[in-house]
């Protein structure tokens, strides 16, 4: 297999607007290969922007987007710095195939942690450094959900176009507890906890740090991770003004211009 040739494929596809598809070559379940090809397609977007690595997104940790997808595990993508984007900031639709916002709660590590396991839910939670409400941008590219697999996805990044970050909360309160609310010009539309991904935002955390050592990698000292989305993907389709609190964390705006 030819993970270069296939990141070449989807930077293409991404370039000429085209709708995701599931890659032929790629077997729809080879979790293996899809990440040699995410890492390929990373690196030439990074060639492309000239962006460092900011930290990671780890997709489907909730039970409402894993049946949104018809995807029963989680996911993991690279966000790059030039993809950080601060509360308040307006995105234009034009600039994505697909713009899709997720409502998460992100993390900043606090320390490196090794590139070697084990990893526990004890350790995850002391090297968090802070805390925040925040988006996921993704770009869905027009995808056909019923044709939706795992592998294609995981080569494409998990999709991720961005993050939008409140501000950082260097204490806080139960996660799985927590509240998040999404309103939509200035009315509720949707709501989940903190439990609802893995149980709490930190389980995202040990998955990812065992994923990342299947690499002989780890998370480092201010690495930033999106723990995933408390509630289903929202695509705006006209020009609309987002605001997502968490209980004990505040809250992050965002607008969309279409």
């Amino acid at each position: 297999m030819d993970h270069q040739a296939l990141a070449a494929e989807l930077l293409r596809q991404h370039d000429a607007g085209e709708q995701s598809r599931p890659l032929a070559d790629l077997p729809r379940t080879d979790l293996a290969n899809a990440y040699k090809v995410q890492q390929h397609f990373v690196r030439m977007l990074r060639e492309r922007s000239g962006a460092a690595v900011a930290g990671y997104k780890v997709a489907l940790t909730s039970k409402r987007m894993q049946a949104m997808c018809g995807i029963d595990h989680p996911g993991a993508g690279v966000v790059l710095a030039n993809r950080v984007h601060p509360s308040g900031v307006t995105l234009k639709a034009s600039a994505f195939g697909r713009i899709g916002l997720e409502f998460e709660i992100g993390v900043k590590i606090g320390k490196d942690l090794p590139a070697s396991g084990p990893f526990t839910f004890e350790m995850l939670a002391a090297s968090v450094e802070a805390v925040c409400p925040a988006y996921e941008v993704v770009d869905d590219r027009r995808a056909d959900y019923k044709l939706l697999e795992i592998a294609t996805l995981i080569a494409d990044n998990a999709w991720n176009g961005g993050i939008v970050l409140g501000e950082w909360c260097t204490s806080w309160p139960d996660l799985a507890a927590v509240r998040g609310v999404v309103s939509l010009d200035g009315a509720e539309v949707d709501s989940g906890h903190g439990r609802d991904v893995l149980g709490h935002p930190f389980e995202p955390l040990v998955w990812l740090a065992e994923r990342l050592a299947e690499q002989g990698a780890g998370l480092k000292k201010g690495d930033i991770v999106l723990t995933g989305s408390l509630v289903t993907t929202r695509f705006p389709a006209k020009t609309e003004h987002y605001r997502f609190a968490v209980e004990g964390l505040g809250a992050v705006d965002l607008t969309v211009e279409v």
